[in-house]
């Protein structure tokens, strides 16, 4: 992950409502959830809830599947790997204080 990506990753993460959003679907697994129901969980209207879930999807947080008339959000966890990673080997170093939260 470069900078860049990083840099609009953590700024998308910034927001409480995407926050949330991204452990709804981190609870969700796999499987995902329909954007209605995302809404709902988090407590924002499904025009609010679009608008969030495009900012993740624009990083690569999140990925979005429509099936007909309904669009199912699935968080990507390789992503959120990556983002982990970044922080972990590039900003810190690698420090081994900082990878003994991981394991």
């Amino acid at each position: 992950m470069d900078e860049k990506l990083a840099l609009a990753t953590f700024g998308a993460l910034s927001n409480a409502t995407r926050l949330r959003i991204v452990r709804y679907l981190v609870s969700a697994g796999t499987s995902g959830r329909p954007a209605g129901e995302i809404a709902q969980a988090v407590g924002a209207t499904p025009s609010r809830a679009s608008f969030h879930l495009t900012a993740l999807a624009d990083t690569g947080l999140v990925a979005a599947e429509r099936q007909s008339r309904t669009i199912t959000y699935r968080i990507d966890f390789l992503a959120i790997g990556e983002l982990a990673r970044f922080l972990l080997e590039d900003c810190c170093q690698n420090n081994e204080t900082a990878r003994s939260c991981c394991s």
